[in-house]
């Protein structure tokens, strides 16, 4: 999701597909910064994340960041997003690559990430992420 990464265009009658993606793609720069200040202007307050280890909180994700236990390195988009947008929520899913570090250790992921966004006084914030691992790709015939 870095600033590298590539989107595709989309027609301009089409403003929430093309705020979706320069949120998406301001929040994965926010995150590589580790500034969790940055960080929460993307997320709404009740914001969580789901994975492999279970639900974390806002509050508990910024608090790891703030720490510095939590860093980023890298985050980058790798497949075309889908965007579903219904009235004032959206869904965003899409393929991502991210190197984290853990209390030290690094982690090196591949993920199919699913945000749920609330426009909010104009403006897209997240309420909920999910992360799952993808699947390796299969070997060359």
């Amino acid at each position: 999701m870095g600033a590298g990464s590539a989107f595709p265009k989309y027609p301009a009658d089409d403003g929430a597909h093309a705020q979706l993606i320069d949120v998406a793609k301001e929040w994965a720069a926010a995150i590589v910064s580790n500034d969790a200040a940055l960080i929460a202007r993307f997320m709404a307050d009740e914001w969580a994340i789901v994975s492999e280890s279970g639900l974390t909180t806002k509050e508990e994700f910024l608090a790891l960041v703030r720490s510095g236990d939590l860093t980023h390195s890298a985050m980058e988009f790798i497949s075309r997003p889908r965007i579903r947008v219904h009235g004032d929520t959206a869904v965003f899913t899409a393929r991502a690559t991210n190197t984290a570090h853990y209390r030290g250790r690094r982690f090196d992921a591949d993920e199919w990430t699913t945000d749920v966004f609330v426009r909010e006084g104009g403006r897209w914030r997240c309420v909920l992420s999910h992360i799952t691992s993808a699947a390796p790709a299969p070997p060359p015939e």
